[in-house]
């Protein structure tokens, strides 16, 4: 069956547009709130942020634990109506630590949504369509990053703050009523349970997830290569304001044009991954991770020369870094989906998650303190020579790699044992 005629796919990906949507759409909302209305510290703003993040860092991996006992549709339900209760609730707080006790509460049940979406994502989709899948997710995700704070902007401009936040909540909720109109599964009897039909421990199938994580180097490997490179990326994103204020010409809007141009080349990615499923995953891991290096080494280099046009430029090289970073990214999801028993996806995807998420929260703290360390200029050249390092370090490594994907015959599809979606 074809992805475009599997409803329950359809249904899903639905789900995800409406749900990442509101997910970016608070992030300009909030900041308007507590930055502007309040007129917070940059202390007070950044611990916003850590609110959202710290939970899926922490709770990722027990979260997918969680994710591979329990019924996958019933979490995401349940974890898009508290969502939807929250920003409610945000609409009408007075006091900043109601709103980090809520953003810290939306992250704790981001991090129970993550690895319960790939789980079902895995029940639905043949393996042979798992790859066009997961480049489609990351299109969704390339796609609402830009158009969440942009819209979410024009709205809080012509009617402030509180109306996104409603907005914010419908979207969840109406998340919600599409999971629901998901398919059901037949309940089939889970793997790991005894043979007397009785489950084992939360912390049995905990330990089992990491050891089979431990045991395969392809995930092993490829997670470092994406920890590392997603690290650089946000230390990069971060400090690409920074970088282009050293130009003697900028346009005001330059920050923005590239923003929005690595969001595309993301988008573009996805397409072409979507397209061509037949790639091997570890050789585009390693060509994303030097594109990589490439794009952000380009931009050090044009800043430091001064190089005129630089509307051009960085638009260029942020469509080509957002490209290189699909290539990363996607590969590696979903050769993971297609490997991993769909009884053990939760409490995988659940690791990723957190490791992508202390990225994202390292990221930017590391760059802020390398480029008033060192110069914006140095961070980006140096971090990009370390990209270029590691794709060669994989490269000599990636016989070994390839040869230790010892879980691809393991991999089932179907529904997760004892579970009904």
């Amino acid at each position: 069956m074809k992805l475009s005629k599997n409803r329950g796919y359809v249904t899903l990906m639905t789900a995800q547009v409406i749900s990442s949507l509101g997910d970016w759409l608070s992030i300009v909302a909030i900041i308007t709130l507590v930055g502007l209305k309040w007129e917070a510290t940059p202390m007070q703003v950044s611990l916003v942020f850590l609110c959202l993040a710290l939970p899926m860092a922490l709770l990722g991996p027990a979260a997918g634990t969680v994710a591979d006992r329990m019924n996958r549709k019933l979490l995401m339900m349940m974890s898009d109506l508290v969502r939807a209760g929250l920003f409610l609730v945000l609409a009408f707080a007075e006091t900043l630590w109601l709103v980090y006790l809520c953003l810290f509460t939306i992250g704790a049940f981001s991090a129970v949504f993550v690895p319960a979406k790939n789980g079902k994502l895995k029940e639905l989709v043949a393996p042979e369509h798992m790859k066009s899948a997961m480049s489609v997710t990351s299109m969704i995700d390339s796609s609402t990053k830009v158009m969440g704070p942009l819209l979410s902007g024009l709205l809080v401009a012509a009617f402030g703050a509180k109306i996104v936040f409603f907005i914010d909540s419908a979207s969840f909720f109406l998340s919600a009523i599409f999971i629901f109109l998901l398919p059901k599964s037949l309940e089939t009897l889970n793997e790991e349970q005894g043979e007397e039909g009785h489950r084992f421990t939360f912390k049995h199938e905990f330990l089992t997830g990491l050891s089979f994580i431990q045991r395969d180097s392809f995930i092993v490997m490829g997670l470092a290569f994406l920890g590392v490179s997603l690290l650089i990326l946000q230390l990069a994103d971060s400090q690409i304001i920074i970088l282009i204020r050293d130009l003697s010409t900028a346009s005001p809007d330059l920050f923005g044009y590239i923003v929005t141009a690595s969001g595309l080349g993301m988008f573009l990615a996805g397409w072409r991954l979507a397209k061509k499923t037949d790639y091997r995953a570890f050789p585009n891991m390693l060509a994303g991770v030097s594109g990589l290096g490439i794009s952000f080494a380009m931009m050090g280099v044009c800043t430091y020369f001064d190089v005129a046009f630089s509307i051009l430029w960085g638009p260029l090289f942020g469509l080509t870094g957002g490209f290189a970073a699909s290539h990363i990214f996607v590969p590696f999801q979903a050769t993971v989906q297609v490997e991993t028993p769909v009884h053990m996806t939760g409490r995988v995807f659940g690791v990723i998650n957190s490791v992508m998420t202390i990225a994202t929260i390292i990221g930017p703290l590391l760059g802020g303190w390398l480029a008033s360390q060192f110069g914006a200029v140095p961070t980006f050249i140096v971090t990009a020579s370390i990209l270029v390092l590691i794709s060669f370090t994989g490269y000599l490594a990636k016989n070994k790699v390839e040869r230790g994907r010892v879980h691809g015959t393991e991999s089932q599809p179907g529904t997760p044992g004892a579970t009904t979606s």
